[in-house]
């Protein structure tokens, strides 16, 4: 009898040791200087989580404006950009210290940032006022404010940094700005509620999703013209561009399929089951593996797009949406909006007695209907002392 009482005391926390210690050996050796968040919006809670993902442990809620959305990393510089959609503004976190050290206004109800590619310069679109923001993120402040089409939901800047896509939802158009000046170029009739975009690396065109028609536009941004409106599944949620630009993938949310868009043709080379509503999608820098959010089934699929079919699906927490990778491509994190919570899927080559290169790692909660998350990684300016 007291054999049987040791092995059920002993068992869990044996499990539980050898869970920590093989999670422990799983993370890379990292220098003292370098840093990798992953940062959330938190909707209902006003605060943003922040993850080490050196640890893959919370080490701290921020608190923002009022119902924080989009977030986004500024590439050449360590800060944090959050959107507060019910307060007007975005917060400024310093990465290096984890806090918010200025807070800039913009105009009506805006849910998504975009930042230059010499990080310089912020773009809000203001949903409720049918403008877009220009902030100047070195001085913190807004330079002024673009007028589009209403109800523009999503403002992307080219790589090469010169054209802003805006997608007008309620006006069924695209808005191009020159971001250089900036001015008005161009608003074009697309298809019903276009929503997400995507821009190829060399800028030369813009792919918009319409989630009211079931289509994709196809824009050239060297003449502004509309090139084609590509029909793909039902409520196109969400763009994803391989890194190399050859191909678009679209999130269909209510046809449970993915399409996939030959870029330089402007043709649909297929459609492909992908799981139950699925909502967003990340590809792998080495253009290899998409992985799916599907926000029906609490599950992620692992695609392999050179197969072209799905290797692998992963149970995450209940309704997941936005994803992210970590910097060194081996762990994805996936949002579960409704459970409040950040499942971490590592990545890595299987034991003999694994079936799977993919496996659930830990959940980690952060705050009330989470929205958005972003990665930053970062070596510290100044070195702490050991």
């Amino acid at each position: 009898m007291k054999k049987v009482l040791l092995t059920v005391v002993l068992l869990p926390i044996i499990g539980v040791a050898l869970w920590l210690y093989f999670r422990q050996q799983s993370l890379p050796n990292y220098g003292p200087a370098y840093r990798e968040y992953a940062y959330v919006t938190n909707g209902k809670s006003n605060t943003v989580s922040v993850i080490d993902l050196r640890t893959l442990e919370p080490v701290k809620t921020i608190k923002v404006g009022t119902e924080p959305t989009g977030v986004v990393a500024n590439t050449k510089k360590n800060e944090v950009y959050v959107v507060n959609t019910g307060s007007s503004n975005v917060s400024v976190i310093d990465a290096e210290r984890n806090q918010v050290v200025a807070t800039i206004g913009v105009h009506g109800r805006p849910y998504f940032m975009d930042v230059s590619p010499d990080g310089k310069r912020g773009y809000v679109a203001n949903s409720a006022s049918a403008n877009v923001s220009i902030l100047d993120l070195d001085k913190r402040v807004l330079l002024g404010n673009v007028s589009v089409g209403a109800s523009p939901g999503l403002a992307r800047v080219s790589p090469d940094g010169k054209t802003l896509v805006v997608s007008n939802r309620q006006d069924s158009s695209v808005s191009l700005i020159d971001a250089s000046r900036p001015r008005l170029r161009a608003t074009l009739p697309v298809c019903q509620q276009p929503e997400g975009i995507a821009i190829l690396p060399d800028s030369s065109k813009a792919f918009v999703a319409c989630t009211g028609s079931a289509q994709v536009a196809s824009i050239d941004l060297k003449t502004d013209k509309l090139l084609a409106l590509l029909d793909v599944g039902r409520t196109p949620t969400s763009l994803v561009l391989k890194p190399d630009g050859g191909e678009l993938i679209v999130c269909n949310f209510d046809s449970n399929n993915i399409s996939i868009i030959e870029t330089t043709n402007n043709e649909v080379g297929g459609s492909y089951l992908i799981g139950e509503k699925p909502a967003r999608g990340v590809v792998s820098a080495d253009n290899a593996r998409l992985y799916v959010s599907n926000f029906g089934s609490n599950s992620v699929a692992v695609y392999d797009i050179d197969l072209g079919k799905v290797i692998a699906t992963v149970p995450v927490g209940s309704r997941p949406d936005a994803l992210a990778l970590a910097q060194s491509q081996n762990y994805l994190l996936v949002l579960d909006s409704q459970s409040g919570d950040v499942t971490v899927i590592q990545k890595r080559k299987p034991t003999k007695l694994e079936t799977s290169e993919y496996s659930l790692l830990t959940m980690i909660p952060v705050g009330v209907q989470p929205n958005n998350i972003a990665v930053k990684a970062f070596l510290l300016n100044k070195v702490p002392p050991k």
